[in-house]
């Protein structure tokens, strides 16, 4: 039952932040001065998919050993709900700057949320590592969007 609370928690996180961040690919990101190696966008949507179930396997070994009150579940939610925060500042404000800001507090949240999770379950921290892989290049990504049209 907890794995699926934890992929419904997810991939919920998810669809929140894509409804979010969908009403502004056509006309306002499209139009956004970016860096040569800026992905397809056909590509974010399942790189996503994975990294979202990977977080919520992830949740799922952790609070299986630790309750939800411990910081590692805590420090999980609070960097689901950055991530989602993330979605809303870049594309719903259109604020790249902000948006610059606020996912470097993500990185770090994931980081701590990976180095609590090793200390439960060592297997929920590997499969933190590719989505704090992706998040730093997004966080570069976000970086260069945001000075290339300042």
């Amino acid at each position: 039952m907890r794995l699926i609370v934890c992929i419904v928690v997810c991939l919920g996180a998810a669809g929140l932040g894509s409804l979010l961040t969908t009403p502004a690919l056509r006309w306002w990101y499209a139009g956004l001065s970016k860096p040569r190696w800026t992905p397809p966008n056909w590509l974010f949507g399942p790189v996503w998919t994975i990294l979202f179930i990977a977080m919520a396997i992830a949740a799922w070994l952790a609070w299986r050993k630790v309750d939800l009150t411990t910081a590692p579940m805590q420090l999980f939610l609070l960097q689901l709900l950055l991530n989602v925060t993330w979605s809303a500042l870049f594309f719903r404000l259109r604020s790249p700057g902000l948006a610059f800001a606020e996912i470097v507090m993500l990185w770090f949240a994931i980081l701590a949320t990976s180095i609590e999770f090793w200390k439960v379950v060592p297997a929920a921290s590997w499969l933190l590592l590719p989505y704090l892989i992706w998040v730093s290049y997004a966080a570069a990504l976000n970086f260069s969007i945001w000075r290339l049209n300042a």
